[in-house]
């Protein structure tokens, strides 16, 4: 099947970002937050047009509109790992709350990435503590 013809890949995605430096950042609209160095964990959905491909290749480029809550901190920070899972369901509340029930989470922004749902956040820090292992899930 030729590039143009594939069926659009659509699902949730975990971003595991790392910050080397603490930083306070303006959030667009959303306010200024302290971001400690670290590591994040940002869950998100990818339903729309060009899906899981086009989500992921935005938020891994350098040079782009500070479109998304999280635009604003991976303009600081480095994506080390990425988590997805193909399917219709939006499962990123889901693995927001999985994520802040671990040892070491902690909301630093709240309501970030969640600003349509009843979740705290949808990214999570982890205080000196790299969540490899539900990243590999």
């Amino acid at each position: 099947m030729s590039a143009d013809k594939r069926p659009t890949r659509r699902g949730t995605y975990a971003l595991l970002i790392q910050l080397n430096q603490d930083i306070t950042i303006v959030v667009g609209r959303l306010g200024t937050f302290r971001f400690p160095a670290g590591y994040y964990v940002y869950v998100g959905s990818a339903m729309g047009p060009g899906g899981l491909e086009a989500r992921l290749a935005r938020h891994r480029r350098r040079e782009k509109a500070l479109h998304w809550h999280i635009d604003y901190l991976l303009a600081h920070a480095e994506i080390v790992g990425i988590r997805t899972d193909e399917s219709a369901e939006r499962l990123e509340c889901r693995w927001a709350r999985d994520l802040l029930s671990r040892p070491g989470a902690e909301v630093v922004a709240p309501t970030m990435g969640s600003s349509d749902c009843a979740c705290p956040s949808h990214l999570i820090y982890f205080c000196g503590e790299e969540p490899l292992s539900w990243m590999n899930l």
